[in-house]
């Protein structure tokens, strides 16, 4: 073996080389999601819409909550991978349906 190399300053190194390549492909992906997105809302496309549950949630003494069914509501949400134009991704909002609102 050569002089110096040990298995933890190789997991080392492979762990480090695999962080920078995930925060590489993040850093890439969400600008190329955002022309991508932008390029689908003029052309009429990259919006839509999700119905959800609404619920109001009440906090009681001892760390307890109580829930209020306030209906359905129809959410605008963008067809991309990452949230955008101040909305959720479709993709996500149609996973998670019930929407809390903390008072």
């Amino acid at each position: 073996m050569a002089e110096g190399f040990t298995l933890e300053k190789f997991v080392f190194k492979m762990l480090l080389r695999g962080v920078a390549g995930i925060v590489l492909v993040v850093a890439v992906a969400y600008p190329l999601d955002w022309a991508v997105w932008r390029l689908r809302v003029a052309g009429g496309g990259g919006m839509g819409t999700v119905q959800v549950d609404m619920f109001t949630v009440a906090e009681l003494k001892g760390g307890k909550e109580d829930y209020y069914p306030d209906g359905t509501a129809v959410v605008n949400c963008s067809r991309s991978l990452y949230p955008q134009g101040g909305n959720s991704a479709c993709w996500w909002l149609s996973r998670h349906r019930e929407v809390t609102e903390h008072y």
